[in-house]
């Protein structure tokens, strides 16, 4: 016999500390408190019951207690979802009893609501419904993909497995199954059930009303969309509970995820430890959907970087040493390694953000602590890392590349989740044969990433190519005077886009807003522009309208800086180096203002003079360079000299400026 749930307060609580609102929608609202005490009657009980309640916006873990006894704990996601916990036998008293639900040390705003209680164990408890759900893709053929089940409202759903040995990986109202079938008990009642595949596909979204009289049976298809012909997709930052230590994803689980959101190539980056998923992919029946590579998420106190891949049995590199030209010394000894990446550059851990300003110039991107930077690749976007400012890292990047630095940008997840933070939700498309998800050539793909054939993708991915034949990572010679540009703007059915912005050394050229509701080419720009008089590196950003739907919701920030949210797709190619001098190579903006310097550092006004022809990037590094030497450039003899420069040239000082300690009186 089915047990009823029963309603013991069926409010809606807002917790949280009062004054302090840790986001904008709980600006000048009043929380109920830091803690909630309901009290309730109850009968006591000899056998397991189950509790039920809705919560939302939960950051941390808040324990909840029933009569001052922890019977569980909220669960660390952001979405509502309805959560089942297991009341002990005779955690109930005949009588008064209360529940409490009692905030962290830290700041949370949350919502719980909705409480009942069941007279029955969680498993009954959830046994009154049967869902039975098939995804098949194009071809009919069964696919592996992410099965999101929501009330009407939104709120995740309640969910249990029917068989535990299903391959999948489940949480409230998420599940990832590697077979494309799934069969899961729920409450009866009206549900929203969407499937999908990660960022390349469409989705299917059913309505289904489940009775407890039969098993509800559903037939979804998910179709490719976005084409991606010679490209890979990798994560080239994941994590599991199992080797990490915190998250919620074990090993055999993260298989399932890596399938269900179409990452072909998955690199495993535990903290200071080499984990190789080729066993548990065999164990699991997930080879054939993609490829693996060890790596390690090297975790010292000045930073945080993947390297890999790395020859099984290796030693960890001594992720105990500081000093970054040491400790990347020790990465690339570490045998197999071929790329290093900086991972969450704006992240605090350990009281050290790599590209804080007393660590880094983000106008002329030197390290101010001496040595020239030596990883290949930069996390650009990082979506279990988000900025309050979604493009907070390009500028840095951009920053880097005008230094001199040949460093890619990439997209990864850093999830140590099932469901909170989505596996491959931002990723990295490199150029490398992609016929064989489980057969990809790492070696080529390694090679794409050292030489930025790469596309960072959060949502959308841009194409770029000038003159028809240069494309990401290419020197584009031999240019007329007038240079074609090409820019593609791709996303699934289910993304928007709005903008698109192309960047030569860091500063846009050309903005694009974007109209087309086409379900996958959102943009397909002609661009005509003068060559350059010197060389300069091109980069297309395109963003658009966050995802509001369960399946695919874009994160909150990490470490948020403003209370404001506002999600962001956004996708972005690596740079096209452009050979405007047609000197048949490239020259980065430091290595102009280098020559410019040597040739004229003791004339300051020849000097400005001979910056005209060049752009506010080469300016900033030769101001730099100059305050490097001495040169005084708040002094107002050299501001006199300033003012009759070109604008580019007095943009470029002034943002230097701004970077400078304040002068000594």
């Amino acid at each position: 016999m089915a047990a009823e749930l029963r309603v013991i307060d069926a409010n809606n609580y807002h917790l949280g500390t009062p004054g302090f609102p840790e986001w904008e929608e709980f600006a000048g609202k009043t929380p109920h408190g830091r803690r909630l005490d309901l009290k309730f009657e109850a009968k006591a009980n000899a056998i397991e019951h189950t509790l039920v309640f809705r919560q939302r916006q939960v950051k941390y873990r808040w324990p909840v207690l029933l009569n001052n006894q922890r019977i569980g704990w909220l669960q660390a996601v952001d979405s509502p979802l309805t959560l089942t916990l297991a009341i002990p036998p005779r955690a109930l008293k005949t009588g008064s009893n209360t529940l409490s639900i009692v905030a962290p040390k830290r700041t949370d705003d949350i919502e719980v609501g909705n409480f009942r209680i069941a007279s029955a164990p969680v498993a009954q408890s959830l046994k009154q419904g049967t869902m039975a759900v098939r995804v098949h893709d194009q071809n009919d053929a069964p696919v592996p993909c992410r099965i999101t089940i929501t009330h009407p409202d939104g709120t995740l759903a309640a969910l249990r497995a029917t068989n535990p040995k299903q391959p999948l990986a489940l949480r409230p109202g998420v599940v990832y199954t590697s077979s494309g079938v799934v069969e899961l008990n729920l409450l009866p009642g009206r549900y929203i059930v969407y499937a999908s595949r990660g960022f390349e596909y469409g989705i299917d979204k059913k309505t289904i009303t489940i009775s407890g009289k039969k098993v509800s049976r559903i037939k979804m298809k998910v179709r490719h969309e976005v084409p991606t012909p010679g490209l890979v997709s990798v994560d080239p930052h994941i994590h599991c509970v199992t080797y990490s230590g915190h998250g919620d994803a074990s090993v055999q689980e993260r298989m399932h995820t890596i399938a269900g959101e179409g990452i072909e190539l998955a690199i495993a980056t535990d903290h200071n430890h080499h984990a190789d998923y080729r066993p548990v992919m065999k164990a699991t029946g997930t080879s054939r959907f993609f490829t693996s590579a060890i790596g390690n998420e090297v975790t010292t106190k000045t930073g945080h970087f993947n390297a890999f891949p790395i020859a099984a049995g290796s030693p960890v590199p001594d992720y105990k040493l500081g000093d970054w030209t040491k400790l990347m010394a020790s990465m690339r000894a570490t045998p197999g390694v071929r790329v290093i990446i900086l991972n969450h550059p704006h992240n605090t851990h350990s009281g050290f953000r790599p590209l804080a300003p007393e660590n880094f110039n983000p106008v002329t991107g030197r390290h101010r602590r001496g040595t020239p930077y030596s990883f290949d690749a930069l996390e650009v976007v990082t979506s279990a890392a988000m900025q309050s400012d979604n493009l907070r890292v390009y500028p840095d990047w951009f920053a880097l590349l005008n230094h001199g630095h040949r460093i890619a940008g990439v997209g990864s997840s850093d999830t140590h989740d099932v469901a909170r933070f989505i596996l491959g939700q931002a990723r990295t498309y490199v150029e490398c044969p992609d016929t064989n998800p489980a057969k990809v050539d790492l070696a080529k793909a390694c090679e794409s990433f050292r030489n930025q054939r790469a596309y960072i993708s959060m949502g959308l991915l841009v194409r770029m190519q000038v003159e028809e034949k240069f494309t990401v990572g290419d020197l584009a010679t031999g240019l007329n005077k007038q240079v074609r540009v090409n820019l593609r703007v791709l996303g699934p059915s289910w993304v928007r886009a709005d903008s698109l912005t192309l960047y030569a050394n860091g500063h846009a050229i050309a903005k694009k807003k974007i109209k087309s509701d086409a379900r996958v080419e959102k943009a397909n720009f002609n661009l005509t522009l003068p060559r350059p008089r010197h060389d300069v590196h091109l980069i297309a950003v395109a963003t658009g309208p966050g995802i509001r739907a369960p399946f695919w919701e874009s994160p909150r920030s990490y470490q948020p800086t403003s209370r404001k949210h506002n999600p962001r797709v956004q996708g972005a190619t690596n740079p096209i180096w452009i050979d405007g001098d047609s000197d048949g190579k490239f020259t980065a903006a430091r290595g102009y203002a280098k020559s410019i310097i040597k040739l004229n550092r003791n004339n300051i006004p020849q000097l400005l003079s001979a910056l005209a022809p060049f752009d506010q990037a080469v300016a900033a590094q030769a101001a730099d360079l100059l305050a490097a030497a001495g040169q005084n450039l708040r002094e107002a003899r050299f501001q006199k000299h300033l003012s009759a420069a070109t604008p580019a040239t007095r943009a470029g000082f002034t943002a230097l400026i701004t970077t400078l300690p304040p002068q000594t009186p």
